[in-house]
């Protein structure tokens, strides 16, 4: 693996303030952390979590997954190195990190209850990806802190560590919680509708999906702990709805 050097100098920082705008949304944002540098912090992680948890090999389950995040990875138009991988647990969750590395838990399954429930997580999940979310948050911890940091160091300290991973929307298994700002989730949403309906997903049940999350509520499953408050998300997709319908409409349906 290469070992990336970011060093947060005065004119890195001028250059980490600099904003950017996110090219679905026209969001005008503070500059994420390079893609190579972010990319190879996502790889990191995913490899350690490919090591440490159980994967579900069942050709049945993988099948299914795949064809949908495929779906849902062409729709974003990024040429991302695409990875999936199907973790057999009974955790409620998902993930997409830097680079396209994609993770989807069995416990997520049954609430998805449909390939298009399952495409308005992974859309979602990807959205955060593709908008460069986590580099975001990791570029204002960075500069806070005044790091020079390789990636390997990075990973390895064990201090910063559940930091990253927070950043990259995997803390909750790191005991640290840190939940997308509002903004970034309502992006990541909007972003995420409009993809499964473009990969040819009824964007409908995006809004079916949440309100099932609602339900969860009282048992508290990690997806929810960093995706709070699903009813009002159900609500704010349903004004999103009219413009996924468009995509909708003019895409190659999915039964």
């Amino acid at each position: 693996m290469k070992t990336w050097l970011i060093s947060i100098t005065t004119g890195a920082a001028l250059a980490l303030v600099a904003c950017v705008t996110v090219e679905e949304t026209q969001r005008r944002r503070l500059a994420p952390l390079p893609d190579s540098y972010m990319n190879q912090v996502g790889l990191a992680a995913y490899t350690d979590l490919r090591n440490k948890e159980a994967i579900d090999r069942s050709a049945r389950d993988n099948d299914a997954m795949l064809a949908v995040a495929k779906r849902i990875a062409s729709a974003t138009n990024k040429k991302f190195d695409w990875e999936f991988t199907l973790f057999a647990s009974k955790e409620v969750n998902a993930f997409c990190l830097p680079g396209g590395k994609v993770g989807v838990y069995t416990g997520i399954l049954p609430v998805a209850k449909t390939n298009a429930g399952l495409a308005a997580v992974l859309g979602h999940e990807i959205g955060h990806a593709v908008a460069r979310h986590s580099g975001e948050r990791l570029s204002q911890q960075l500069l806070i802190e005044g790091a020079l940091l390789s990636v390997n160091a990075l990973m390895g300290d064990s201090e910063r560590r559940p930091l990253v991973m927070a950043a990259l929307g995997l803390g909750a298994k790191f005991g640290v919680v840190l939940p997308f700002s509002r903004t970034q989730e309502a992006e990541a949403d909007s972003m995420g509708i409009v993809y499964m309906a473009r990969a040819g997903y009824d964007p409908s049940e995006a809004i079916a999906l949440w309100q099932r999350m609602a339900k969860l509520g009282g048992t508290s499953p990690e997806f929810l702990s960093t995706h709070p408050d699903p009813a009002r998300r159900a609500a704010a997709l349903s004004a999103e709805l009219p413009k996924a319908m468009l995509e909708y409409n003019r895409s190659q349906k999915v039964p």
